[in-house]
């Protein structure tokens, strides 16, 4: 029988590591020692021709497997018992944060300009928490903001981005290592082991500093490719 693409990666991730599965270690390490609260992901299934679709009923579905659906959003918790139920019932489920509240938020832009993002966020100084990414876009972790101080920051500036997506209060974010259908989610810059809670940057220092990262260039273009 020819393998399915994508099998493979599904089948390591269900592979058990002193009795919990791959997922199961990375749920509980964001529930238990973090404190985010998570849930299982659609997770995605395969259609003709090898092809990967999203397992929720939406043929035209925006964030295939990455995204709740049974359990919805508001399902999420840091409760122990509920993230092993979930997970021991579909171990290969991807790792869903509802964002906003307590929880971590996050900024996401294109891979491309995320890659050259980081890169020049660092030449500049700038201190990042966890940065998470997807062969289509990353995502920068941030400090939890309410939808009032995004507004005020984003009214602040003269000029965002207009690839830029925030996932704050009410959103969610695909969490290493997830299989979705957009490929692999990874850490780009992972949080530190052993710590009760990774360190996060405020939004409007990381806002502030993609802006000015990605203006001031000869004719006034962009030195990002947003």
């Amino acid at each position: 029988m020819r393998e399915i693409p994508g099998m493979r990666r599904r089948l390591l991730l269900k592979r058990r590591r002193g009795g919990r599965s791959v997922m199961l270690d990375a749920a509980l390490t964001c529930a238990t020692e973090w404190r985010w609260p998570v849930l299982p992901g659609v997770g995605t299934q395969p259609g003709r021709g090898g092809a990967v679709h999203c397992a929720c009923p939406h043929p035209d579905c925006a964030a295939p497997g990455a995204h709740p659906f049974d359990p919805g959003l508001l399902a999420a918790t840091t409760d122990a018992r509920m993230v092993r139920w979930w997970w021991s019932n579909r171990p290969s489920a991807p790792v869903i944060l509802a964002t906003g509240g307590r929880a971590p938020c996050a900024v996401s832009l294109p891979a491309v300009a995320g890659a050259e993002a980081v890169t020049e966020l660092g030449r500049m100084g700038v201190r990042l928490g966890p940065v998470v990414a997807t062969p289509a876009r990353w995502a920068l972790l941030v400090a939890p903001y309410s939808l009032p101080e995004l507004g005020e920051l984003l009214y602040s500036q003269d000029w965002v981005p207009s690839s830029l997506r925030f996932h704050g209060e009410g959103g969610y974010l695909a969490l290493p290592p997830s299989e979705t259908g957009a490929g692999r989610v990874r850490w780009e810059q992972a949080p530190r082991r052993g710590s009760a809670g990774p360190w996060l940057p405020r939004v409007e220092t990381v806002v502030e500093a993609l802006v000015e990262a990605s203006a001031g260039t000869p004719g006034g273009g962009s030195r990002l490719p947003y």
